[in-house]
């Protein structure tokens, strides 16, 4: 039986924020029942004991997040969250004690791709306070991400604004050395017991109106990771954030008989001779990181 690492269950496709980073949904708006979340569950159990409750829209906005960690908890999943903070004082009780919860990630660079975003200050601060109550009460993980670092390194307005990030979570959390001097791209820093700050380039979102290269490369989607989008659209990775590249509808058909499919055979068996068989894949950037 196939195993996925990674297994994204999109609860909501709605955000609350318009970064720049992350080009909007065209997808309907919506929000994951939790009787069709338990059904989706139960279709992933043989192939994973871990879901990441994202792929686009903000799943802090789920009126009934407690329901689905409850859920998770219940059918021995643990959950792993990547959010952008700016509801989390919000939904700070559906969140403590949920033995469920695994991981939080805190996007920071949101603060700044955000047009209209205030006070920095209060919003780092505000996160910082809810990961320090939760790591003396729970055993969850915590990752602060600063995902916005350009490749070229010319504008330096990005540092600038990150700069001001670490200073607050230096001052809260009384460091005395920059973050700076101990840092080094792509492994994270350690903060303090399970918490740590990771920074790295701007996150990129395949385009089908990108250029597209040779297809060359390899990647691991439906071999390590799969994604469910909220519609019910199944996708091999959490990079699909429009379900461009449909292997099925889990509201239609099992998942084992659509990773089964044809259209995923396909995917699967074109990256095992380091070849994209779909347009996306080919106009995915992502790729080029496992060479060709």
């Amino acid at each position: 039986m196939k195993k996925f690492q990674k297994f994204y269950i999109e609860i909501t496709s709605v955000c609350n924020l318009a970064c720049t980073f992350c080009p909007p949904t065209l997808r309907e708006k919506s929000f994951l029942k939790p009787e069709d979340f338990a059904k989706r569950l139960d279709e992933i159990k043989p192939y994973t004991d871990s879901v990441y409750l994202h792929v686009k829209g903000e799943p802090l906005l789920h009126p009934k997040l407690d329901q689905l960690l409850d859920i998770s908890h219940e059918k021995g999943f643990k959950v792993n969250i990547t959010t952008n903070g700016t509801l989390i004082e919000k939904n700070k009780a559906k969140l403590l004690g949920k033995p469920a919860l695994r991981q939080m990630n805190f996007s920071l660079h949101s603060f700044d791709g955000h047009v209209g975003s205030t006070d920095k200050d209060a919003y780092v601060t505000t996160i910082l306070s809810f990961i320090r109550e939760a790591l003396a009460s729970t055993s969850v993980l915590f990752s602060l991400r600063l995902w916005n670092l350009r490749k070229d390194n010319a504008t330096n307005l990005e540092l600038k604004r990150n700069r001001q990030v670490l200073e607050i979570i230096e001052r809260e959390l009384g460091l005395t050395e920059p973050i700076e001097e101990r840092f080094q791209r792509g492994s994270g820093l350690k903060l303090a017991d399970r918490f740590y700050l990771n920074q790295d380039h701007e996150f990129e979102w395949p385009d089908l109106n990108a250029e597209e290269d040779d297809g060359k490369g390899f990647c691991h989607g439906l071999r390590n990771q799969a994604a469910i989008l909220a519609n019910g659209t199944v996708v091999p990775c959490c990079l699909d954030g429009e379900g461009i590249i449909n292997l099925g509808n889990i509201n239609q058909a099992s998942f084992s008989d659509i990773i089964e499919g044809e259209r995923a055979k396909k995917l699967y068996d074109g990256f095992s001779r380091r070849e994209a068989v779909e347009e996306l894949c080919r106009k995915c950037g992502y790729r080029k990181r496992f060479g060709t």
